[in-house]
């Protein structure tokens, strides 16, 4: 494919062998659907082929998951993203908390040809699904937030170089996660990964990382531990090699459910785990793998800042109510004197949290090529970053934000709501996260009240697989099923590590018995009220629950609302699911 020229400032370009194995898996991937369709290959032959590039069959329709490393994107990114959205979907896709983009309603016969558009900009879908090293994951912030030690991304973009079709690591026991976070704050969840690099600086000044192994949510949810204190960045690749070693010996293959790395350390024992993977890295710890100065300085030279203008840093006026509050919740400090980051919020009330359609992508292509670098960040909360705003351009930049239904001023609060697509798409949940999500938004639908509240996250997973983060929300709510019946555990007092936990990782308290679905925005309310009566002078509702416990919570709760006995799908109201064509006619009303 032809080289293009992004106006995005700092972003991994393609060289000709990125190119050519990108092509190649297109035309691979093509094959194997030719030869699917035609029944030369079993539905057994094929789903291992069709999951390393991406392919799930979902409830209602195949559902294609897109690559973001390290939630990067660049306009012409979005734009093609948005062409996608329109020609191959329903007009529009979904963010996920691995920083990916998911198209639902995608055509099975259609999606070599989504996957050769992809690499006209360079994306693809290689190992978004399947038992290998996924998505690399980053902060959000990463190269402008002032507390960053150093830029992670050049480290995450060599870590996805080198796990891209590894052939000793392709097939591995289970998935696995690796974050990497090169700030005070943790703002990647580190300890909830497979692997989790903190970049991090040695008494003496030298760079390296501390190493956690192990963390995860899912059935069994686990803070990673540290086996190594300051590991020398030259060795950062050997040593995850060393870690893989290990894993992909004694993991286990005879139960998906013991499978990932998390168990195999708990198993083992965090010292004897560490023990084996020292052991391996002193026979390799100068091997091929081992990182040289070249290859750093050659891989940073694309993540180079801009040549930013001098602008004074004077805080924007913040006369007019609207504005003032999304300065106060979607503006976030950088580096650079005179410019901010901006958050623009996929949350407005009504819209399944993590949705963006097409004309949106296309609305924040323009956004930010006018307003910065031509550059955009996905987080993991499910909502899209302006890196580079200029101080002086952040009045007019909300007036064509909220135009477009990206600038509702929620970030942080109650209704900046953390979702999987749940049971309405997803065929392994057990019961449905959007109708939730959007009931709770509803209940609470009063900016003023929220931004008294202040900091809370609710995190809503359909099922144990855990892709709403609900162990580490402030209030986490999981689906369960209950005899085919939709019910939801509730949890409090859950931390990823970021200062909206106290840079706390914690797993979430359940409260106690499950609800049905027409009672979780009212035990949410409970929750809150509970909160407002016992905190302390400005305390977060976090701060509350670490003091007090989940003890006058749980009471409160249950005090109220009993656990319900009759079955869920009896409830009304929101219990009815939200269709593909409300939801864009939703996403069009705001």
């Amino acid at each position: 494919m032809g080289r293009r020229f992004y106006s995005a400032r700092s972003m991994y370009r393609y060289d000709t062998l990125d190119r050519t194995l990108v092509a190649e898996r297109v035309a691979e991937y093509r094959d194997q659907l030719r030869r699917y369709l035609a029944g030369a290959l079993s539905e057994d032959e094929f789903r291992p082929l069709r999951l390393r590039n991406g392919l799930y069959i979902q409830r209602n329709a195949p559902m294609l998951r897109i690559a973001i490393p390290y939630g990067l994107l660049s306009a012409a990114q979005l734009r093609k993203l948005a062409h996608i959205a329109r020609r191959y979907d329903r007009g529009y896709g979904h963010f996920t908390t691995r920083q990916n983009i998911q198209f639902n309603w995608v055509r099975l016969e259609e999606t070599a040809d989504i996957l050769a558009e992809l690499a006209e900009v360079e994306m693809h879908a290689i190992q978004t699904s399947g038992n290998c090293v996924r998505n690399i994951t980053s902060d959000e912030f990463a190269g402008i937030a002032p507390d960053e030690l150093i830029d992670p991304r050049a480290f995450a973009e060599i870590l996805r170089q080198w796990s891209t079709s590894h052939p000793e690591f392709n097939w591995l026991p289970r998935k696995f996660k690796i974050a990497i976070n090169g700030a005070r704050e943790d703002r990647a969840a580190v300890a909830f990964h497979d692997i989790g690099l903190h970049l991090v600086r040695a008494p003496e000044g030298a760079l390296g990382f501390r190493v956690l192994v192990g963390g995860g949510m899912g059935r069994t949810p686990i803070v990673g531990s540290v086996i190594r204190d300051i590991l020398p960045w030259r060795h950062f690749l050997t040593y995850v090699e060393s870690i893989l070693r290990v894993y992909n010996l004694h993991g286990r293959r005879d139960n998906i459910f013991k499978a990932r790395i998390k168990i195999l350390v708990r198993a083992l024992g965090v010292e004897e785990f560490a023990r084996q993977v020292e052991a391996d890295f002193a026979q390799t710890v100068d091997g091929p793998a081992t990182l040289t100065e070249d290859e750093l300085a050659r891989v940073q030279a694309h993540f180079a800042p801009p040549a930013y203008a001098q602008v004074a840093d004077t805080e924007p006026s913040t006369l007019e109510p609207g504005f003032a509050r999304w300065v106060a919740r979607n503006v976030k400090r950088h580096k650079v004197p005179g410019h901010r980051a901006v958050v623009l919020s996929l949350k407005p009330t009504g819209v399944a949290p993590g949705d963006v359609t097409d004309r949106q992508l296309d609305v924040v292509a323009d956004l930010c090529e006018r307003y910065g670098f031509g550059e955009v960040r996905v987080s993991h909360e499910q909502n899209l970053i302006l890196p580079d705003v200029r101080v002086d351009q952040l009045h007019g930049l909300w007036r064509d934000a909220k135009a477009a239904g990206l600038a509702t001023p929620n970030i942080g609060l109650l209704t900046d709501i953390i979702a999987c697509p749940g049971g309405d798409f997803c065929s392994l949940a057990n019961a449905k996260s959007i109708p939730l999500a959007q009931a709770i938004q509803e209940r609470f639908d009063d900016l003023d009240y929220l931004h008294d509240l202040g900091e809370i996250n609710v995190n809503i997973s359909g099922c144990m697989n855990s892709c709403g983060h609900h162990h580490v929300g402030h209030i986490g709510i999981l689906g369960v099923d209950k005899d085919g019946d939709e019910w939801y555990q509730i949890s409090i007092g859950g931390a990823d590590g970021s200062a909206a936990g106290g840079g706390r990782s914690a797993i979430g308290r359940i409260v106690g018995p499950s609800f049905a679905q027409e009672q979780v925005a009212d035990v949410v309310a409970r929750l809150i009220e509970t909160y407002v009566a016992l905190r302390a002078d400005g305390e977060r509702f976090i701060d509350t629950v670490e003091r007090l416990g989940a003890t006058p919570f749980k009471e409160n709760v249950y005090r109220h609302i009993e656990p319900a006995q009759r079955s869920a799908r009896e409830a009304t109201g929101v219990n009815a699911g939200v269709s593909a064509e409300q939801r864009k006619h939703q996403h069009e009303l705001t």
